[in-house]
């Protein structure tokens, strides 16, 4: 839902009605994710996309029944479908869509979601898409962190304290997904499927060294979703003109700044750290902090430099005390073997490693390799 929030809320605020596909499951190679969100206005207008041009055309033409009928329907679209030619499923995934009405009346709580959304604070939004008891389908109940009040509910308070406490752990982790529960929220049950979308901040990249290639990896790093601070300690190179597309240049030395971040607790296992600053004094402090004793478990830590560079990094880590599971963390040299030479391409590389440490891929040629393009989970 974030990438067309802001469409939906304009519609919204003018009290028009709307309907809203959004995926909730995939098998096989489904192009997009869960989450992914697709809006069929009243004036006939489309915006986003559930499938990236496969079943959009019929996933139009439902919201329009369902806006006309307000009653909420769950599809599966895919190749075990007898409808998948039909609506063009070519790619060989299985979808399942949720398509509902938006509006004041059937969504009261969309201007809340969308503020905690826009000023960045974590919220999940559970939705009942499947029940023995139809009149259940479509019950919401809006989810924040430990501590803050859920509001809505999903039909049993027995339901609402277990998809509250399942959807606080998803949102920790930024996860979004369908859950299975009994009819009455039973753990062991089944028959109630609820999709939980989670909204949490975007996850943080940490380029440290105020050089060309930051700048790039930066730009990449912005373009991946990230929030992404640039960090250096000479305030000469560290400037927002240099460095545009980051979200915040930071003037400090690199290991000082982590150390203030982690005691913040603003770091965590979604951050990305890339060490670009090649120079022991800068680099080998901050890596003692980023992989050392109380580090927090980040989703990836890399560190440029050449064979000679790392050799000689290692041994001082070593040297500092770190041991060889810590080392073992720290991608280096970073990025992946693209023949990268320039720091755009350079920064493709080390995008690659990223979302390669992310989702388990191996970095080969497509056509040399077996099996499902994007492997469910």
């Amino acid at each position: 839902m974030r990438e067309v929030l802001d469409r939906l809320l304009h519609w919204w605020e003018a009290g028009d009605e709307v309907a809203m596909g959004t995926v909730i499951g995939t098998w096989k190679s489904a192009p997009r994710p869960a989450g992914a969100a697709m809006l069929v206005g009243a004036d006939g207008e489309a915006v986003g996309s559930v499938s990236g041009g496969c079943v959009e055309g019929a996933v139009y033409e439902l919201g329009h029944e369902v806006i006309a009928s307000g009653d909420p329907v769950l599809r599966r679209y895919g190749v075990s479908d007898d409808e998948a030619m039909g609506v063009g499923l070519t790619c060989g995934g299985i979808l399942d869509i949720y398509v509902e009405k938006v509006s004041r009346a059937a969504y009261p709580e969309l201007g809340e979601v969308a503020a905690d959304i826009e000023a960045g604070r974590p919220v999940a939004v559970a939705t009942v898409v499947a029940h023995p008891d139809p009149q259940r389908v479509g019950a919401r109940r809006v989810i924040r962190p430990e501590g803050e009040p859920a509001t809505g509910s999903l039909g049993s308070s027995r339901a609402d304290d277990a998809v509250t406490d399942d959807a606080r752990g998803m949102l920790a982790q930024g996860r979004t997904a369908t859950l299975e529960y009994g009819p009455d929220g039973e753990r062991r049950g089944e028959g109630m499927r609820v999709f939980v979308a989670s909204f949490a901040p975007r996850p943080r990249m940490l380029v440290f060294g105020a050089i060309d290639f930051a700048a790039a990896v930066a730009r990449v790093g912005t373009f991946l979703g990230y929030r992404v601070t640039v960090c250096d300690a000479r305030p000469v190179f560290a400037t927002k003109s240099r460095f545009p597309d980051a979200d915040e240049v930071v003037v400090s030395w690199p290991h000082r700044y982590v150390e203030a971040e982690i005691a913040k607790g603003a770091l965590d296992s979604r951050t990305v750290a890339c060490v670009l600053t090649h120079d022991p004094k800068f680099d080998v402090p901050l890596l003692q902090v980023l992989l050392g004793e109380g580090a927090p478990p980040l989703a990836y830590v890399g560190a440029m430099g050449s064979r000679r560079t790392h050799e000689d990094r290692m041994a001082r880590l070593r040297e500092a005390g770190l041991t060889e599971e810590q080392l073992a963390v720290l991608r280096s040299p970073i990025g992946l073997d693209l023949g990268a030479r320039t720091p755009e391409e350079t920064a493709v590389s080390v995008a690659a490693e990223i979302i390669s440490d992310r989702w388990g891929g191996r970095g080969e040629p497509l056509r040399e390799t077996q099996g499902p393009i994007h492997p469910h989970g």
